[in-house]
């Protein structure tokens, strides 16, 4: 009889503990430990991808309407990306680092010698259901962890591709998979885990948080929040128009880091509506329903909240939808900031502005200049991004000095997550803790010092009693040194 998926899942919560136990007995062996095991670890992840990009495009197909075009480069050449900077640098990493010593302990030696945290346990989200599991596992991998993925099972077509072919490429279970819902990713958050890796919603991170307490285990955390947006580049409106559309539509708007909301001045409005018109139509055609770079909502529940939000806003560009495809059209919407009540945040006037969007509505939301722009970011939640549309520097200087965001994006919105040189992570609300590249060496290792105090000459004494004036007055003077 062939298994089902709820057998399949019957079995993983089962065996939740074993898998975790497992994972830490080959952590413990020191396997992983070696840079070659690394290196070959890093390798499989490669091939697991590149030999079966048809499978995980057909899969993110399946599960969010999401095109060939954008599965690669959303998803499938954003992990090989990090998989290739990191094998490209991994020796660097790897390398002991001479540690400074001050004046006082000389003669002395130190090094920095980075080691691997053991388990880490990786929790991905449904909207990038192959880049937030795959990329952050190549530096677990790099930093010679072992890992415990867990696909979201709202991805159900690369949760089950996940499941089938990590086996295959990491026959040593240096990486294993545990499919399920709530109740698996709860039993997993109950196991001692060395490090936690989850992206989702803030509601969600809190209990992550709550459950690695009770181990004190770290955790890096990538929620989201409202990323807002400023625009007042006349000169160069069509292009940055067509730069935020891609940044905001692109998979149906279900992106952490998409632009929530535009502030710009009431007298630009009517053009910059005008220009995104142009944008949508010219990025994906008369119809959107019908082409095939246009993704969906990924699921019914998402569907009827994301339409609810259309109520009692003016739509002026979009709002078709259509529940048994759960399509919903590029929309964007104009809301006036209600007067007396804050511009966001769950007192805000109308419901676009109380929460986190993550969909294809765009609010673009009037305000008189850039420092009153500045005061409705900085009235709420720390944003995961914020894009600024300017020609002018002291503009830019301005957000950069006087907000604070995980990002700053300047004319383009999104690329900064497919950046392998720089760190990816929230501050505040949106998150805590940055991965990619280094980043996430330094995130899944211990950087260890190692300090070597030769018993010859015995320098030691002058801080050991029986203390003289002489010997305090020179330790004194040599610790302040610095």
């Amino acid at each position: 009889m062939p298994t089902t998926t709820t057998d399949r899942l019957l079995h993983s919560a089962t065996r939740i503990p074993d898998t975790v136990a497992d994972a830490r007995r080959l952590f413990d062996s020191g396997a992983t430990r070696p840079l070659a095991a690394r290196v070959r670890s890093l390798h499989a992840l490669r091939a697991m991808v590149t030999e079966n990009e048809a499978a995980f495009e057909a899969a993110l197909w399946s599960d969010l309407h999401k095109g060939r075009a954008e599965a690669q480069l959303t998803e499938i050449s954003v992990v090989l990306a990090e998989i290739n900077h990191t094998l490209r640098r991994l020796r660097g990493w790897a390398r002991p680092k001479r540690g400074p010593v001050p004046l006082a302990l000389w003669p002395a030696r130190a090094r920095l010698v980075s080691e691997p945290l053991g388990v880490v346990l990786v929790i991905s989200a449904w909207n990038y259901p192959v880049q937030v599991l795959l990329a952050p596992l190549a530096g677990v991998l790099a930093a010679g962890n072992t890992a415990v993925l867990k696909p979201s099972e709202l991805a159900p077509a690369t949760s089950e591709l996940m499941t089938r072919l990590v086996p295959r490429y990491f026959p040593d279970g240096v990486v294993r998979v545990v499919e399920g819902g709530v109740p698996e990713t709860t039993e997993l958050l109950a196991q001692k885990l060395d490090h936690i890796v989850f992206t989702g919603s803030g509601t969600v991170g809190r209990v992550v948080m709550r459950a690695a307490a009770e181990h004190l285990t770290p955790v890096t955390l990538e929620l989201g929040g409202k990323s807002p947006v400023w625009f007042d580049d006349d000169a160069r409106l069509h292009r940055a128009a067509r730069r935020l559309a891609w940044a905001k539509f692109t998979n149906a708007g279900q992106t952490c880091v998409a632009p929530d909301y535009v502030m710009t001045t009431p007298d630009r409005v009517p053009a910059l509506v005008a220009a995104l018109r142009a944008a949508i139509k010219d990025l994906w055609g008369p119809d959107p329903r019908t082409g095939p770079d246009y993704g969906r909502i990924v699921n019914e529940r998402q569907y009827d909240r994301l339409v609810g939000l259309l109520d009692g806003a003016d739509v002026v560009i979009g709002g078709e939808h259509d529940r048994s495809e759960r399509y919903l059209a590029p929309t964007v919407v104009t809301v006036p900031v209600g007067a007396g009540r804050p511009s966001l945040g769950p007192d805000a006037a109308h419901p676009v502005l109380r929460e986190e969007i993550f969909g294809p509505i765009l609010p673009i939301v009037p305000v008189a200049s850039a420092e009153e722009a500045v005061e409705v970011v900085n009235a709420w939640d720390k944003p995961l991004a914020l894009y600024v549309f300017t020609s002018s520097g002291r503009t830019r200087r301005l957000f950069e000095r006087n907000t604070s965001s995980g990002a700053v994006v300047h004319d383009a919105g999104l690329v900064h997550v497919a950046t392998t040189g720089l760190p990816f992570g929230g501050v505040g609300a949106s998150g805590m803790g940055a991965y990619h590249g280094t980043y996430s060496w330094r995130t899944f290792s211990h950087l260890k010092p190692v300090l070597n105090k030769p018993l010859g000459p015995d320098t030691l004494r002058l801080a050991q009693p029986p203390f003289t004036d002489l010997g305090l007055r020179l330790v004194k003077r040599l610790m302040r040194h610095g």
